[in-house]
């Protein structure tokens, strides 16, 4: 699959049409996530699947914008009420209705994994991509995952391009694509922790 063109000097986040790291954040208003802006970063981030090259990421893939698509049909839907991702929950919920606020269970799980994988391959510098990605899928996704569906990521798991190679592919400039990695990273790994509690919490029940 073809992948966007990276700018001179550039790294492959920079292709990105949405990143987490400029993602609103309304610290007065109970942390509540744009929706819209939100969307467009996790559709982005799916294409970091493209550089990990296998078909196997496809099903990967494919799951996470399928939950993007319930939750933007829902921001189409009521998008007076779907500002941020916090009011999109408790007002589908009002509704009896609970798609989107599934779909977003599942994509933030899926961020988790996609995060904690790679924030841990950062910090390992010995560790392989598929080591990295099994044990962020282990303490992630597996958990929930029925024993159809396990096996179709272990094969993605193990699919993974050598470290180096896919460290390229982000870019020539390796201390560069790290630190904006990094960054990147840390601005998901508090979106995901908010929506986490969030979704742990009574107003996000159904």
């Amino acid at each position: 699959m073809a992948t966007a063109q990276i700018p001179e000097g550039g790294t492959y986040l920079d292709t990105f049409k949405g990143s987490f790291t400029k993602v609103p954040i309304d610290a007065d208003n109970g942390n509540a996530i744009s929706t819209a802006e939100f969307l467009d970063a996790a559709e982005s981030l799916t294409t970091m699947f493209d550089i990990l090259g296998s078909v196997a990421f496809s099903p990967v893939k494919k799951d996470m914008l399928g939950n993007i698509e319930k939750i933007r049909k829902r921001l189409l839907a009521a998008p007076l009420e779907s500002q941020n991702l916090q009011d999109l929950v408790r007002n589908e919920l009002k509704t009896k209705s609970h798609t989107a606020t599934e779909g977003l269970l599942w994509l933030v799980r899926g961020l988790e994994f996609t995060c904690l994988a790679l924030s841990q391959n950062l910090a390992n510098h010995e560790h392989e991509l598929s080591e990295s990605f099994r044990n962020a899928y282990g303490v992630t996704l597996k958990p929930h995952h029925s024993f159809m569906i396990k096996p179709i990521f272990s094969a993605a798991m193990s699919a993974c391009p050598y470290r180096k190679d896919f460290y390229s592919k982000l870019g020539s400039n390796e201390g560069k694509v790290k630190e904006e990695l990094r960054e990147y990273l840390a601005a998901l790994d508090k979106i995901v922790g908010i929506l986490k509690a969030f979704l742990d919490s009574k107003d996000a029940k159904w």
